[in-house]
Formats: structure tokens, C-alpha cells, sequence
């Protein structure tokens, strides 16, 4: 059971570091930093990554007939995993939107 924890903590970590380097992202692109919202954004990708890997594993062991509990904390990472993707997708959008706006003065 505890390596079950282990992996749910390491989905909602990296679920979590996907998100907030999202929104860095975003915060760089407003202030004109594009290679550093790039940059960010590559990392928030790669966060995913590691989340979903962990997400295909343990779908792995459930093997789709309830053998892992579902707490709270298992729904949890998994919101949090979905919110990230779905900031990422909005976060490259909008990036793209504030490459196209003329510099502040």
C-alpha cells in the first residue's frame, strides 16, 4: 500500500509542477519573455510526462476492475493532472496571442 501512496504523491507532484510552470509560462509571455515561457512550457510538458507515466502505471495495476482503492487523495492527483493539461493547452494559445501584440512601452 505504501507504494501505492508513493506513486499517487509522485502523479500529484509532478501533476502540480506541470501546472505551475504552465502558468509561469504565461506570466513570461506577458512580460515579453518568450524563450523563458518557452522554456517553461517545456518543462510543464515534461512534468506531464512523468505524470502520465505514473497515471499508465496505475491504471496498469487496477487492470480496470476496481483492484486499487479510490480515496481522495487518488482523485485528487488526477484533477490536478487533468487541470494541468488543460492550462497547458490554454497557456500555448495564449501565448501565442502575446506574441502577436505590439511591445508595452
Amino acid at each position: 500500500m505504501d507504494d501505492l501512496e508513493t506513486l499517487i504523491m509522485e502523479l500529484l507532484v509532478n501533476a502540480g509542477a506541470a501546472r505551475s510552470d504552465a502558468l509561469s509560462a504565461l506570466r513570461l509571455a506577458r512580460n515579453g519573455d518568450f524563450a523563458g515561457a518557452e522554456q517553461a512550457m517545456v518543462q510543464s510538458r515534461d512534468f506531464v510526462k512523468q505524470a502520465h507515466k505514473i497515471q499508465t502505471q496505475l491504471i496498469g495495476m487496477d487492470e480496470g476492475s476496481g483492484k486499487l482503492p479510490v480515496n481522495l487523495i487518488t482523485v485528487h492527483s488526477q484533477d490536478h493532472l487533468m487541470n494541468a493539461m488543460v492550462i497547458q493547452d490554454l497557456a500555448e494559445d495564449l501565448i501565442e496571442l502575446y506574441r502577436r501584440l505590439p511591445p508595452a512601452n
